[in-house]
């Protein structure tokens, strides 16, 4: 990004209320890849799907400004918002016309271009189905967004028969753009830099990020996490979306979070092992369907994360917390 560069300029007018009811550089060496274990089950509708094999490198780009679009138009609700709905019956879960607005016209765009794929999103849920599946996470960080906080952004990833195979994501107040397939792009201020993750192997040199210490029960799970964050050289809370940014950048080493659904990290594991890194849940199994999620820069930090968050009354690979 150049020097001086300070993000887009917010836009001066102010939306009407929302009306709608609240809704319940290359590795040097290639990293070996994680064991996915079994693997999510293909879509039942994939022998049904009319849609040819998708060329997933050549509809990056296109797809990288489709992302970019649905997420800078989130920028007319940041700190100017009238409205902040609540979905969850028992706590605290918002919603925003924002998060609304980006997921309608990111599904819009998405389903005009591939009409004979699945979406599934986080406000809207699943339409369609078949092989190929698009998540989207309109606003990964809306508990940030809706205090005015930076760390938020707009997150899409594409599963073939339940594998993620390329993930987006964009930083709207920083306008940066992270692209990850067979390797991975940031995209910001008018230039494209591949980047990759960092070469820490040993826990007491890693920096680690974690979005809240409340992600981890009270107990012996939140003991462990401890005995990590302990370990290590450095913690840092907050983030949400962008500390997986900031892992493939290389500028952290160890991200550790629980409680994520599948649209918070689906997206965010091909940027992640694009740039060589390693993303798994506790059992070693990529996390597709959320959970907890352990992603490192390398498999020897990874290796040593999972020692310190193992139950050890759980035998190695049979399952976690």
């Amino acid at each position: 990004m150049p020097t001086g560069y300070l993000g887009p300029t917010m836009p001066e007018h102010k939306p009407e209320p929302s009306k709608q009811p609240a809704r319940s550089a290359e590795p040097s060496q290639a990293r070996p890849e994680p064991d996915r274990g079994p693997g999510p089950e293909p879509d039942p509708g994939a022998g049904l799907d009319p849609a040819p094999d998708l060329a997933v490198a050549a509809c990056l780009d296109e797809v990288a400004e489709m992302v970019r679009a649905s997420s800078m138009h989130s920028l007319q609700w940041y700190r100017r918002l009238d409205r902040i709905d609540n979905k969850s019956v028992a706590g605290f879960d918002p919603v925003t016309e924002a998060d609304r607005a980006v997921e309608s016209k990111l599904r819009a765009m998405l389903g005009h271009r591939f009409p004979g794929h699945a979406i599934l999103g986080e406000e809207f849920g699943l339409s369609g189905r078949g092989r190929y599946r698009w998540i989207i996470d309109p606003i990964d960080g809306t508990r940030a967004f809706i205090t005015g906080q930076p760390m938020w952004g707009t997150l899409l990833g594409l599963q073939d028969r339940g594998l993620p195979v390329a993930g987006w994501m964009h930083l709207p107040v920083l306008d940066e753009t992270y692209v990850g397939h067979d390797h991975c792009e940031l995209r910001a201020g008018g230039s494209t830099t591949t980047i990759t993750v960092s070469a820490t192997t040993e826990l007491t040199d890693a920096i680690v990020l974690c979005t809240h210490p409340s992600m981890f029960a009270p107990g012996p799970e939140a003991d462990r996490f401890g005995a990590l964050a302990a370990a290590a050289k450095m913690v840092r809370y907050s983030g949400d979306c962008v500390n997986y940014g900031l892992l493939a950048m290389g500028l952290a080493d160890l991200v550790v979070e629980n409680g994520l659904a599948d649209y918070d990290i689906v997206p965010l594991i091909p940027i992640v092992e694009a740039a060589g890194g390693v993303v798994t849940d506790l059992a070693g199994r990529s996390p597709v369907g959320g959970g907890y999620v352990v992603a490192a820069a390398t498999p020897e930090l990874h290796a040593q994360a999972l020692a310190k968050l193992a139950d050890p009354l759980t035998p190695p690979g049979v399952g976690g917390l």
